[in-house]
């Protein structure tokens, strides 16, 4: 299993912001966003970790360990000290606030979906059901304005034999990454058609019409920077506008670089993450022979993490 953090992190305290830093003309609330921020960066995946002894039930200190990391990173890695069903996951979505789930099409009726290899049918056409590697991108990017996805629940019930290791990276330090090159990119990903996912059509019927959007906005409840994204190259369609088709291979050529603000795990059985749906992608991985294989349970939610709002942490009237 993994370490747990022996201490928590010391994340400073965020600065309290006359405007909201995502505006390109607020450049001094920017510049004390950006410092504290990066203050705030994890150097590594150990110090996100807590243990939670009963995930229904967190504890005041399991709940300040648990959203202190959330605050900072976006993102956090638990480990139950008991067992979890699916039952008891969704108690500690609700725990955080976490209600509105999104019932995506493999969902099952409690709205949470067992991620495993299939080895037949349609869902077996979906990169998340085989054990290729799955590239970076933000849960729900193909879902319409009313449906984006905020949060993100996973458990590992069993992992794969050999392979299958996260990568996760905090959108907000993208946002930075991109803004520091050419603050004209974040303004062209803020359009409403930057980003375009072509319509869905199985044997002549549409099961979801084509889905445009800005790659980057801002919740109006909360001021807080949202991220739709998907590193594919084929079934996304990118704005015929020089920025926009810069700022996109940027990213790729991010991906295939590498950085130090990309933190890997490889989660365990009884582990799991919570986040305000970060960059991430996975592995390839293998499942032994006749045996049972990688799975995992998710749940994606509309709401975003209750306690890591923008407005709240930073106490700006962030405007969308």
């Amino acid at each position: 299993m993994s370490q747990v953090s022996p201490s928590p992190p010391s994340f400073p305290e965020p600065p309290r912001l006359g405007a909201s830093p995502f505006a390109l003309e607020a450049e001094s609330e920017y510049r004390a966003w950006r410092d504290w921020k990066l203050a705030a960066r994890p150097g590594s995946a150990d110090v996100l970790w807590v243990t939670v002894a009963d995930v229904t039930r967190p504890d005041a200190a399991e709940r300040a360990a648990l959203l202190q990391r959330l605050r900072g990173a976006n993102l956090v890695l638990y480990r139950a000290a008991a067992g979890v069903d699916r039952g008891r996951l969704r108690a500690f979505g609700r725990a955080f606030g976490l209600e509105r789930l999104d019932g995506n099409r493999y969902a099952d009726e409690d709205g949470i979906t067992a991620l495993s290899v299939a080895p037949e049918g349609r869902r077996g056409e979906y990169i998340p059901y085989t054990d290729r590697r799955l590239s970076w991108h933000t849960d729900g990017y193909y879902n319409g304005h009313d449906r984006q996805i905020r949060a993100i629940l996973m458990h590992c019930a069993r992992p794969a034999e050999r392979g299958g290791e996260s990568q996760f990276m905090d959108h907000e330090l993208a946002y930075i990454l991109l803004r520091d090159r050419n603050p004209e990119w974040i303004e062209a990903l803020m359009q409403p058609d930057a980003l375009t996912i072509p319509a869905n059509v199985e044997q002549g019927v549409v099961l979801r019409g084509a889905v445009s959007g800005p790659v980057f906005a801002l919740d109006a409840a909360t001021g807080s920077l949202h991220m739709r994204y998907s590193a594919r190259l084929r079934n996304v369609e990118w704005k015929d506008d020089p920025r926009v088709r810069a700022a996109a291979d940027f990213l790729q050529e991010l991906w295939r670089e590498g950085h130090e603000y990309m933190l890997q795990v490889r989660l365990a059985a009884g582990e799991g993450i919570l986040c305000n749906n970060v960059l991430h992608a996975r592995s390839a991985f293998a499942d032994p022979v006749g045996g049972e294989g990688r799975l995992l349970y998710r749940a994606r939610y509309y709401d975003r993490i209750a306690g890591t709002g923008f407005k709240e942490s930073f106490g700006v009237a962030a405007r969308p």
